[in-house]
């Protein structure tokens, strides 16, 4: 028995079932990063939390795995390029600790996976981006610049 001093679920939205989103691109930032040991033990990855900014999936979120230290050479230097781009996506070239990384806006690329284990589909982060510019706030580099474009 535990006891649940005086919960009452009428005062709390219950939960819902959550699909994959669909595949797409999505303005995201990272709001938690850990180092977590591999299944088999044997090594450990950075788990990456996305949470989309905008749009109908805001407030999702969507996870990525770096498996930084494995035994596999080819994983870890997956796992490398994949921070890399991540870092330059938000313009931390050299982050001290995974937290430099996080609430900087990127876009992520977002497919959808069938799981081995179960057959249901889910979402795997893919890519990573500069935030663009917002539509309609950018003007040409002519008009905003006396600079040449060869001299920029």
């Amino acid at each position: 028995m535990a006891n649940l001093n005086g919960f009452n679920a009428a005062q709390v939205e219950p939960s819902q079932e959550f699909e994959p989103i669909p595949a797409g691109k999505y303005l995201a930032v990272i709001t938690e990063s850990e180092m977590k040991p591999t299944k088999n033990g044997g090594g450990q990855y950075l788990q990456l939390t996305f949470q989309m900014l905008d749009g109908p999936y805001k407030g999702r979120y969507v996870w990525a795995r770096l498996n930084l230290h494995n035994a596999n050479a080819t994983t870890v230097q997956i796992a490398r390029q994949e921070l890399s781009s991540i870092c330059r996506a938000v313009g931390v070239m050299t982050p001290g600790d995974s937290v430099e990384l996080h609430n900087i806006p990127l876009v992520i690329t977002v497919k959808l996976k069938k799981r081995q284990d179960t057959g249901d589909m889910t979402n795997e982060v893919r890519g990573y981006a500069k935030r663009a510019a917002a539509a309609g706030s950018a003007q040409p580099a002519q008009a905003t610049s006396a600079t040449p474009p060869w001299r920029r």
